[in-house]
């Protein structure tokens, strides 16, 4: 009788969490304009491995001169080491980590394996395994001074366009991978994350890949699971290294580049730790050791799409004021399925002390892209394009930079969009390094 009762509530439950789930995602359809036929979503070959073999590896960031390397095993007792060298087949060192695993209604992940390994040298390959366990990979650090090269991609889930903007930038030669949230699109389906772990291993496994949340990443079950367990288990970014408390909010220098990643899905007021933690990481920024600074984060502040209007207004309202004053150089976003590059611009008004604001949520969702931009076009929007593709953003030296956007509808990296960028640094900005 008591079993009975169990497997009743246990239906009950599934049958709350599905009836929740479908009433979610209605309610985040955009009805504002229509989107183009999506590509279908990708499909991996099937390619059976042992329990204990690595998958879905991926590495980030983790202070100066480490980097965190993370993967998944079906074995619950597979150790979290990674052996790694200069030479191939040969491991001159070996570190431990950690590991864990999370519960998701009647998911249960695989082992989460995450281990830091340093110091490392700058600008060197370096090949490494995975709890002792083929096969090898590789992956190379970033210099330690200019130049330095971004490739910035969001809102990426898993489509034939994902796999197309993914071929581009594996054809790029850049340093580290900055994803403005909206990963895998598992939208609560959880095998998507362990797909789309798998999809972006053969890039994720070879070069940092710096990352926030997005609204996709958000996949709360009241009273049953935690807002972003899924996106914190698997993707652990460098929070802790930058004295944030959260892992939806972290800051990590490469080279002479100040990065922040911040999260439109915390608390972002006056009161927030967030913004409590970006005023003290602002007031620590060295404009000698990191001449460019550098912002990332989902919701876009300027926005002249039909899509997703006003969603951010008030992120901006609390938090523009810290990064004018800190003289930010450059601000990324997603969530916009389509591509927008601003002048430089603060408090709705074209500046030059301001940042330029860079929208870049296109990088092949399942939901396809917002093609409908109001009229006329604002002052302070430059290029705006409703296209799948990607960015590279080549750091040259102190004070020049080069962004270059490559559209991907037509199979080919096209360069669509390009401009050279000016450090604020020596600028004659007032305002830069000015903290009440």
């Amino acid at each position: 009788m008591e079993l009975k009762l169990k497997i009743i509530l246990l239906l009950l439950l599934s049958l709350t969490t599905i009836l929740f789930i479908c009433a979610t995602v209605r309610a985040g359809e955009e009805v504002e304009y229509l989107r183009p036929p999506p590509r279908k979503a990708f499909r991996l070959p099937w390619d059976p491995k042992s329990s204990s073999q690595p998958q879905q590896v991926h590495i980030s960031l983790a202070g100066d001169k480490y980097i965190r390397v993370s993967w998944v095993t079906t074995d619950k007792s597979s150790p979290s080491i990674v052996e790694y060298g200069t030479s191939t087949g040969k491991y001159s060192y070996k570190a431990q980590g950690e590991s864990t695993m999370y519960s998701y209604v009647l998911y249960r992940s695989g082992m989460i394996h995450h281990t830091v390994i340093g110091p490392l040298q700058d600008n060197t390959v370096y090949f490494y395994r995975c709890g002792g366990e083929d096969p090898e990979f590789q992956f190379k650090t970033p210099p330690s001074k200019f130049p330095v090269t971004f490739a910035v991609a969001g809102d990426l889930g898993q489509t034939g366009w994902t796999k197309s903007t993914l071929d581009h930038i594996d054809q790029c030669k850049y340093d580290v991978h900055l994803l403005p949230g909206d990963l895998s699109y598992a939208d609560y389906i959880q095998h998507r994350w362990d797909t789309f772990g798998q999809l972006v291993q053969p890039l994720a496994s070879a070069r940092p890949w710096m990352v926030t949340q997005g609204n996709h990443e958000k996949e709360y079950i009241p009273f049953v699971v935690d807002e972003f367990i899924s996106f914190n288990s698997r993707w652990k970014m460098p929070f802790e290294e930058s004295g944030s408390t959260s892992n939806l909010y972290y800051s990590f220098d490469v080279a002479g580049v100040h990065t922040i990643m911040l999260g439109s899905y915390t608390d972002y007021d006056d009161y927030s730790d967030q913004y409590r933690w970006l005023k003290a990481d602002l007031q620590k920024v060295d404009r000698k050791k990191t001449p460019w600074l550098v912002v990332l984060f989902h919701v876009p502040w300027y926005n002249s799409n039909e899509a997703h209007q006003g969603e951010a207004d008030d992120m901006m309202t609390s938090m523009e004021p810290l990064l004018y004053a800190a003289g930010a150089d450059i601000v990324f976003a997603g969530h916009v399925h389509a591509y927008e590059r601003t002048k430089r611009v603060y408090n709705g008004k074209p500046d030059p002390c301001g940042a330029v604001h860079i929208t870049i949520g296109d990088g092949g969702n399942k939901e396809g892209l917002a093609r409908k931009y109001k009229l006329p076009q604002p002052e302070w929007s430059v290029f705006r394009e409703a296209s799948f593709g990607h960015g590279e953003l080549a750091i040259i030296n102190s004070t020049h930079a080069s962004w270059s956007w490559h559209r991907n509808d037509d199979d080919e990296p096209v360069r669509s969009d390009q401009v050279s960028i000016t450090s604020l640094i020596g600028s004659g900005c007032s305002s830069i390094g000015v903290m009440n």
